[in-house]
C-alpha cells in the first residue's frame, strides 16, 4: 500500500526523506476558522472547521523567543490560516513578529474579515511602522472572477477586489497567490494576471514570480507517485530546496493544552508530521510520507514561503 511505511515505499525502496537545513521560515496557523468554504482548500478551512484552534499571542511568543535565544537565524515570520484576520489576537501577534525584526508574510483571501475597521486601522498602524518588512499575499485563484469563484463561491470575487484594491491603493507590499488547476500554462497566467491588475491598479508585477506565485494543484483522486532516495538525481531537484528543509508550522490543535510543531504547511493533521512541542524538537527529518510531499513539493515545485 501506497504512502502507508514511513521509511519503505510500496515497491520496497528506501523513501526519500528532508533534513532541516536552516530555519528560514517559521509559519504560525492562526486557526483553520475561514469566512470561505473553497472547493479546493489546501488544508480545509471553512467557517465551522476549527480542528486547528486560534493561536494566541502567548502561545506564539515562546517560539519567536527561541529563535532569539538560540540564534537560529530565522528571517521570515508567515501567518496563515484558515482566514489569520479572524482571529481575534492577530495584530498583537503580527506586531510582536515585526518588533522583533523579522520579516512578515500574511496570507490572507482580503475580504470582510481584513476589512473591517479595526483591523484596517491596525494594518495601516503597521505599516507606517515598518513599512515594506511586511507583505500581504492575497489569494486570486485566477484572473478570471468566474474561475476564481469556481474555486471560493459565488459573490467572493468582488470582495476580493475591494480589499486588493484597499492594499494597493495604501501601498502595502503585496504579493498575489495563484493556482494552476485549470491547466493553463504559466505564460498564459501571467500574461491574463497582468491584464487583471492593471485593470483594477493593482501595484504587483505579475511577471516576477515573487509578487505572482502559481502553486500547483493538489488532489487527493488523483495518482501520485512515491518519492524515492534515487528520485533526487532522477528528477534532478534538491533535498534542500524542499519546503520542509527551511520551513515549520506551528498549529493549536483543537483540545491540545499546547502548540505543536508541524513540519509542512499542507500537513496540519497528519501526527506522522507532528515533530513536537518546541523549534529544537522539530529539527529532526522529515520523511516524505503522503501525496502532497510528491505532488505539490518535488513535482510541482511549490513552496509557501516568499
Amino acid at each position: 500500500m501506497k504512502f502507508a511505511d514511513p521509511y519503505i515505499t510500496d515497491d520496497g525502496s528506501q523513501r526519500a526523506h528532508v533534513d532541516l537545513h536552516e530555519l528560514k521560515t517559521l509559519w504560525l496557523n492562526t486557526g483553520t476558522l475561514c469566512n470561505l468554504a473553497c472547493e479546493n482548500c489546501y488544508i480545509e478551512s471553512t467557517p465551522s472547521n476549527d480542528r486547528l484552534s486560534y493561536l494566541t499571542l502567548e502561545e506564539a511568543l515562546p517560539y519567536l523567543n527561541e529563535i532569539q535565544q538560540n540564534g537560529l537565524g530565522t528571517q521570515e515570520i508567515g501567518i496563515t490560516g484558515g482566514e489569520p484576520f479572524m482571529n481575534p489576537e492577530i495584530l498583537a501577534i503580527m506586531q510582536a513578529c515585526l518588533s522583533r525584526g523579522f520579516k512578515l508574510l500574511v496570507l490572507t483571501n482580503a475580504m470582510r474579515p481584513m476589512m473591517r475597521p479595526r483591523i484596517q486601522a491596525g494594518l495601516l498602524d503597521l505599516l507606517k511602522t515598518y513599512g515594506k518588512a511586511m507583505t500581504i499575499r492575497v489569494s486570486v485563484d485566477h484572473f478570471k472572477q468566474t474561475l476564481h469563484e469556481e474555486e471560493r463561491g459565488p459573490d467572493s470575487w468582488a470582495p476580493m477586489i475591494k480589499g486588493l484594491r484597499w492594499l494597493s491603493r495604501n501601498k502595502f507590499q503585496i504579493d498575489i497567490a495563484g493556482r494552476t488547476r485549470w491547466g493553463e500554462g504559466e505564460d498564459e497566467l501571467r500574461k491574463g494576471f497582468a491584464v487583471l491588475f492593471q485593470q483594477q491598479k493593482i501595484c504587483v508585477d505579475a511577471l516576477d514570480a515573487t509578487q505572482l506565485t502559481l502553486f500547483p494543484e493538489m488532489n487527493d483522486h488523483t495518482h501520485v507517485p512515491e518519492i524515492t532516495t534515487d528520485c533526487w538525481n532522477i528528477l534532478g531537484v534538491a533535498a534542500n530546496d524542499m519546503m520542509c528543509a527551511t520551513s515549520r508550522m506551528v498549529v493549536k490543535h483543537k483540545d491540545q493544552e499546547q502548540p505543536s510543531v508541524m513540519a509542512c504547511t499542507l500537513l496540519a493533521y497528519d501526527e506522522q508530521f507532528n515533530l513536537g512541542t518546541t523549534l529544537k524538537q522539530a529539527a529532526k527529518s522529515v520523511h516524505l510520507n503522503h501525496p502532497h510531499c510528491a505532488k505539490f513539493c518535488v513535482l510541482g515545485g511549490g513552496s509557501c514561503s516568499g
